[in-house]
């Protein structure tokens, strides 16, 4: 019993450590934002297909997920992206260059970040599945994430009204050496602690696809997570007709983080006890209805809106990702993982675009009913996951 608790205590230090890296990754997002709207005059659909592209390389999450089962130890990736992730934004934090490269350098960062989520995330499968700790585990690395998001949502807004985003990015110099400090802390065991696999990329793609509940499950994941965006007009609303300013913005950000990392204890708390299968089924109507909920949207509904869909989202966010761990293929978890992971991405990359299309052909409010029913798409397909 010692032995497997403190195992599974140095996968909560890392998983910990990696996920707190990424939710404070978002401390430039705000400046990023504005630079864009106010400096560059960027309308609310470019500002979309602007942060579709740069989550590209969360799309190719699969490719990544190979090369980190089959080459050197997935602690390793980590260390190797931390060390990228310096080099990049020491560029993006002293340099004030061309939109091009800008978006091209952002790209390459988000690659990056990629690499350590997948690494990590394989961690999660392994050592989760081995200990029947795959919900608890990502409970963990979501309440370190939006911890993070606590500091992001109030520096971000500070850091956004007063010096921009480039402050933001060299503010994260201290955390990846910390974090890279943190990552020695855990050993890998067996599988997956270094070396060469013999198998190729077509064998392991050809298993995986060969894999029908696996491809039923990715299907299913596309239809319940895609629906056209439509959060970046709601920012548009709360600064152009709400008259809010960065700071208040960033400080309702960080409220909403507190009851989002209260949603992430309550999954922590249920997530052995839960029937996935029935609760999804549930979730599917709840999130209609939280969508139309949006047609009526104030002050006062804004605030409300944010404090209770934030305890509610990232419980079944949750619940899904769970689910995704769950169904990993053995001997393939990362890659497996990533690829559910990249479908979902996919999703939501989708649903930006769409959105973005959609938003000044029919207006935000009928995109706010067509958001709504599309969540009912993957119905059809719930009875047939085993």
């Amino acid at each position: 019993m010692f032995m497997r608790d403190k195992r599974l205590f140095q996968v909560f230090v890392l998983s910990s450590a990696v996920y707190f890296t990424q939710g404070i990754e978002n401390l430039p997002g705000q400046g990023l934002f504005y630079y864009l709207k106010e400096s560059l005059n960027f309308p609310a659909e470019k500002i979309m297909l602007f942060t579709s592209v740069i989550s590209f390389a969360w799309l190719v999450k699969p490719l990544i997920g190979y090369l980190v089962d089959h080459f050197f130890s997935k602690r390793n990736w980590i260390f190797i992206s931390l060390t990228l992730d310096i080099i990049f934004v020491l560029f993006l934090g002293l340099m004030r260059m061309p939109l091009f490269l800008l978006v091209v350098l952002l790209v390459i960062n988000s690659g990056s970040a990629a690499f350590r989520d997948v690494a990590v995330d394989g961690i999660m499968c392994v050592e989760g599945k081995k200990y029947q700790a795959t919900g608890r585990i990502q409970s963990i690395q979501w309440v370190s994430a939006l911890a993070a998001g606590l500091i992001t949502g109030v520096g971000g807004g500070y850091l956004a009204e007063r010096w921009g985003y480039q402050a933001g990015f060299l503010c994260l110099i201290p955390v990846y050496l910390l974090v890279g400090l943190a990552a020695g802390f855990y050993r890998e065991e067996g599988a997956g602690a270094g070396g060469f696999s013999e198998s190729t990329l077509l064998s392991d793609l050809k298993k995986l696809f060969s894999d029908r509940r696996l491809i039923l499950i990715g299907l299913f994941i596309f239809l319940y997570k895609y629906s056209p965006s439509f959060g970046t007009p709601l920012t548009y609303i709360q600064r152009d007709i709400f008259k809010w300013d960065k700071i208040w913005i960033g400080m309702l950000g960080t409220i909403t983080t507190v009851f989002g990392m209260a949603g992430a204890l309550l999954y922590y708390r249920f997530s052995r006890k839960i029937n996935i299968k029935r609760w999804l089924y549930y979730s599917v109507f709840l999130g209609a209805f939280t969508t139309l909920s949006y047609l009526i949207y104030t002050p006062l509904t804004a605030v409300l809106y944010n404090i209770l869909y934030s305890v509610l989202g990232m419980f079944i966010f949750l619940m899904i990702m769970d689910f995704m761990a769950r169904h990993s293929v053995k001997g393939l978890e990362a890659t497996s993982f990533a690829l559910l992971c990249s479908i979902n991405n996919l999703a939501d990359v989708t649903s930006n675009i769409s959105g973005s299309f959609l938003l000044p052909v029919v207006g935000l409010k009928w995109l706010i009913v067509l958001s709504a029913l599309t969540s009912f798409l993957c119905l059809p397909l719930i009875r047939k996951i085993d």
